[in-house]
């Protein structure tokens, strides 16, 4: 009997032993895929894509797809230079009959004149987790995605998609989330024959916002499904004549929008972060706490990749909500099951960077940080003890106030400005952006400006 179940880029990898593993052709033609969105995603983590025809699949298989890099966006490229070409990888194959009929996605890898192109994000991953696998080392990660469900207003102005979700304190409101069951369903079913493992969908913080999980995998799975989600969270609720948005603050009087990364290393034994025999009672080994010691160490260069909008500082730098929380962390901090600092340690298993948020590349918030806590492994960096439950002491760094803060900071860490390729060039370029972005809306007079100043002389 033949299988219902759709087939996946998880199902293709590994193959059979002695079978040659399915061409990108046939993992389509088993699904009754038509067209192919070959996809990889530029610097911000915008989504790029070229709609193949299925019978052009051996072509962007063996031969590569080409873009102009430099009107894809934030990529490291000019006018003048040569085409990026993507190739996929299998392994992230993901049928979307649920976005449209026909239709599959592939994360692809840019490359440049033969060479994988060290300004592509998902480049600079694999390029990070190659060097953990010299150590035997592979990292295994779970994100949480938040986002709002919004409309447009008469007067322009974005409002919460269900008029009915306005309580000051909606988190896990089970009316606010039957509300919203058919898209909610929808976006679990289409994780689930995914083969992603959704395992919770809920009602957050935010009236208008929701989170919903999957399971967690290693690294480079798990930014491509960051990626993946994004987009069918956002086709599906356009359907629905919704906007589904990961902006960090969208609206200045509610929590806004995190990414929470959930780290582990792992080896061919096992994970390595446990320890039973833990002095500071956290469960952590001491490679964990030397992981935890470079990521602490690096918090406030790691900002720029995990705050990397102007809008993040207005999250992170909330002085309160409707809701009584920020759910945002301001200082380098770590501690036990305790959501106010940068980092948690919910068990023994595994540490959670409460650092991100919604607008947050996967793949360089996955790199940078990887690096960092690797720096921290070979320096075997002390962390200090950890911080009581709430508890944010004054010798603790303060995290960038600003973007521009934030790219300050990128630029004078030397370990995360190259963490990308080991490219410092790579870095630099980021920053140059990033200050660029915030010089940008720098020079926008606002509302505020007009309100404060018009008369103030």
């Amino acid at each position: 009997m033949t299988s219902t179940v759709p087939l996946t880029g998880a199902d293709a990898r590994p193959a059979p032993i002695g079978l040659p593993e399915p061409t990108l052709a046939e993992l389509a033609a088993a699904n009754d895929v038509r067209f192919l969105l070959a996809t990889f995603v530029d610097m911000t983590g915008r989504p790029c894509a070229k709609l193949v025809p299925v019978s052009a699949a051996d072509e962007l298989q063996f031969e590569g797809m080409g873009f102009a890099g430099y009107a894809a966006g934030m990529i490291g490229q000019n006018p003048q230079d040569p085409d990026l070409v993507v190739f996929p990888d299998l392994a992230s194959y993901a049928p979307l009959p649920f976005v449209k009929e026909g239709l599959a996605m592939v994360q692809c890898d840019p490359h440049v004149e033969g060479v994988p192109w060290p300004y592509a994000p998902r480049v600079a991953l694999k390029h990070t987790l190659a060097k953990l696998a010299e150590r035997g080392m592979r990292p295994m990660v779970g994100a949480e995605l938040e986002y709002f469900l919004v409309s447009t207003a008469d007067n322009g102005t974005i409002i919460t998609a269900d008029e009915r979700d306005s309580s000051p304190n909606p988190c896990y409101d089970a009316r606010g989330v039957t509300r919203m069951y058919e898209h909610l369903t929808e976006i679990s079913a289409a994780m689930n024959s995914l083969g992603w493992g959704n395992y919770a969908n809920d009602h957050e913080d935010g009236a208008g916002q929701f989170e919903q999980n999957f399971a967690y995998a290693d690294a480079l799975t798990t930014a491509d499904r960051v990626i993946t989600a994004r987009y069918i969270i956002a086709m599906l609720a356009a359907e629905r004549d919704m906007t589904a948005t990961f902006m960090p603050k969208p609206f200045t009087d509610r929590p806004g929008n995190g990414m929470h990364l959930h780290l582990s290393l792992w080896d061919d034994s096992g994970p390595l972060f446990p320890d039973d025999s833990d002095g500071r009672s956290l469960g952590l080994s001491a490679q964990a706490y030397s992981f935890i010691g470079g990521v602490l160490e690096h918090s406030s260069a790691l900002l720029a990749y995990l705050a990397p909008t102007v809008n993040s500082y207005k999250r992170r730098n909330a002085q309160t909500t409707v809701s009584g929380a920020t759910w945002s962390p301001r200082k380098a901090t770590y501690g036990g099951n305790d959501r106010t600092h940068f980092i948690r340690v919910p068990d023994g298993n595994r540490i959670e960077l409460r650092g991100g948020d919604g607008s947050g590349n996967p793949y360089l918030m996955m790199a940078s940080v990887l690096e960092a806590g690797l720096d921290g492994i070979d320096r075997q960096v002390n962390p200090g003890d950890p911080c009581g439950p709430g508890i944010q002491p004054d010798s603790a760094a303060d995290l960038p106030s600003t973007l521009l803060h934030a790219a300050a900071a990128l630029r004078a860490d030397t370990t995360v400005l190259g963490a990308l390729c080991g490219s410092r060039a790579v870095g630099e370029y980021y920053a140059d952006a990033k200050e660029q972005e915030f010089l940008s809306w720098h020079n926008q007079v606002s509302q505020w400006e007009v309100d404060s100043y018009l008369t103030h002389v």
